[in-house]
């Protein structure tokens, strides 16, 4: 389902095509109480689905859906990707799923961040730890231990191409967990 933002009760700021914005998501907590399935399939649990959904809504209510998400095949980083795109009413065709994230290091993610389309001013990553914080701490100006469980990191940097997102090029950063929000 598309939505139309301009005829919405929330008013948005339409993307700046001279900047590039990328939310850094980690999926929301997750059960280890299953012996004899793999990691990759492990589950959120209801506190995971339900931080999931009070991330989502916050955004939702500040900011327009991304350009693209893009998340790791794990159970637990997809559902938390779906459960953005359901509270961001976005269509099924704007989620992929790349296999790089699940065992990415913070290079890995660098380069996958690279080979985004540059028509794409807004891209949303959902994946793991310790990569994510790995990655976010590359640009951050106050470094961070952990990104905790459906936290987010918003990272926007003054280019007009993936390429060229570094430390220089940030110009405004944030980073929201749902303790935070609370």
């Amino acid at each position: 389902m598309q939505v139309n933002f301009s005829n919405s009760k929330v008013q948005f700021m339409k993307n700046d095509p001279e900047q590039k914005t990328l939310y850094i998501v980690r999926h929301g907590k997750s059960s280890w109480d299953y012996p004899g399935i793999q990691d990759i399939d492990r589950p959120l649990i209801e506190r995971g689905i339900s931080s999931s959904y009070k991330m989502s809504r916050s955004f939702f209510g500040k900011n327009p859906p991304p350009d693209l998400i893009v998340s790791s095949p794990a159970i637990r980083a997809l559902h938390t990707a779906l459960i953005f795109a359901r509270t961001l009413e976005m269509p099924a065709s704007l989620l992929e799923i790349d296999h790089v994230i699940y065992m990415a290091t913070d290079g890995d993610l660098i380069e996958l961040i690279y080979s985004f389309d540059d028509s794409l001013n807004s891209i949303m990553v959902f994946g793991h730890n310790p990569c994510l914080t790995d990655f976010s701490n590359r640009f951050l100006k106050d470094k961070i231990d952990n990104i905790p469980t459906s936290g987010m990191i918003t990272l926007v940097f003054k280019t007009q191409s993936w390429k060229e997102i570094g430390p220089n090029t940030l110009i405004k950063e944030d980073f929201e967990y749902p303790k935070k929000l609370s």
